[in-house]
Parts: C-alpha cells; structure tokens; sequence
C-alpha cells in the first residue's frame, strides 16, 4: 500500500453558536505523509471538533483542510476510531468489520481479527468480548476500508493500563504495516510520546498551538515528560466544557 496523504490544516476560524468565542482562530499545521501525530490538550479545547474537520464530518468552519490536495469533505473516507468501540451489537465480530465495507470478504475479515489477536472470535457478539477485545475488532474495522489516513478520539480512555498496552502494540502494528497517516487524539502525555512522532498541544480559546514536539528522540517516559512540563506552564482557562 502507498504512504497515507499529506495533511494541510489552515482553519480561520471554527465557532459554535453556544461559545462566546470562537472555539478555533488562524490554527494553522501540516501533517508530513505516512507520520502519527498526537493532538494533545485539555478537555473542550477543540481536539475532537478537529478530528471531524478533518474527517469531513463537520465542515461548518472558515477556511480548508486538504488532504493530498484534495478537500477533506470530498477526499476518500479515512478509517475513523472513535471514544467508544461502537461495535454493532446485534453482530458478531466479523460482521461488524464488513458492516463498513461490503467488499469486504469474509476471509479478509478473518485475516484482519487474527492481525488484532482475535482469531477464533469471529462468530462472537460484542457482549461475550471484553472491552480490550471491542477496542481491538474496532482497530480492525477501521482497517478494513484500506485506510490511507486513519483518524483516532481517545480510543484508550476507560481501558485497564495493562489492555491499554495490548492495544496500542497492536495499533502500532498495524499503521506500521500499512503506512497509513495516523492523527490521534488524546489528552494523555504517555500515550502520545509513546505512538506518535509529532506531538502538537492544544490550548486556550480559541484553541492555539502552543508546541510541536519531534518524539522519535523523546520515546517513552522522557517524551511524556516534556509534554507534560510544557502542559503546566501553560494557564489553561478553557478546559470545562467538552467538545
């Protein structure tokens, strides 16, 4: 598979009509091909909203995302991991991946739960799987449309630390071996130096850049502190409300 797209983000503004400012002014990034770049902040600084910009899910804002100069709203669908599993529960494991795709054939279904460790899970019900077992056929879905650029919200929040390692080991895997251009969301330092190449922190309202952090030098514990020792130098007024 060829390397996910390049990434321009040049948003002038985004507002809700519940904010009495904007929630984003003049953000302004660049996502290098086949790179994984965390967007790390407090709650309701607007990462979430920027995911679904990018996906072209929300498309009521000023000014463009272009996805390898193609707008997002009209760009190829992107594999899109949510907080949640949102795992179908009235199908099993292998129908819930060929939900998103009819093309998609029962062995290449199969193939795809075995890459996440669910061989043999194909027949069961997203009740008789364990929440580290959703997350997993979840990253397996999201990879059954091919994705070039795979968009992920929070999608550890609420795991046990120990399944937290388990699915990101397998998440890393998988975007290594697709070469897929990863945006990840998360308000969690480790979880960024450990996954990602580029940290970019999100603070304030409206929203700003305040850092951009090369990782590969800053792996592990290391990358996690610096984020977080920027994090606490920064006042962040604009962390109540969730979006």
């Amino acid at each position: 598979m060829a390397d996910g797209p390049q990434l321009n983000i040049d948003i002038v503004a985004k507002r809700f009509a519940v904010l009495p400012v904007p929630l984003m002014v003049d953000l302004h990034l660049e996502v290098a091909a086949a790179s994984v770049v965390a967007l790390v902040g407090p709650s309701g600084v607007g990462k979430s909203t920027l995911l679904r910009m990018i996906a072209g899910i929300d498309t009521d804002f000023a000014g463009t995302i272009v996805i390898d100069g193609v707008p997002a709203a009209t760009a190829p669908p992107a594999g899109f991991v949510f907080q949640d599993a949102r795992l179908l529960p009235w199908l099993t494991a292998e129908a819930n991946i060929r939900a998103v795709r009819e093309a998609t054939t029962p062995a290449e279904a199969r193939d795809l739960l075995g890459r996440v460790g669910l061989a043999g899970y194909e027949n069961a019900y997203p009740h008789e799987l364990s929440g580290g077992m959703q997350r997993r056929v979840a990253l397996a879905r999201a990879f059954s449309v091919n994705p070039r650029l795979l968009l992920l919200d929070e999608p550890f929040v609420s795991l046990d630390r120990h399944l937290v390692t388990e699915v990101q080991q397998v998440f890393l895997d998988l975007v290594r071996d697709t070469s897929a251009t990863v945006v990840l969301v998360t308000h969690l330092p480790e979880d960024a130096a450990r996954l990602a190449d580029r940290a970019i922190l999100l603070t304030g309202q409206p929203a700003r850049i305040i850092a951009d952090i090369v990782l590969p030098g800053l792996r592990g514990t290391r990358g996690a502190a610096e984020i977080s020792r920027l994090i606490d130098e920064i006042a962040l007024p604009s962390s109540e409300t969730a979006l």
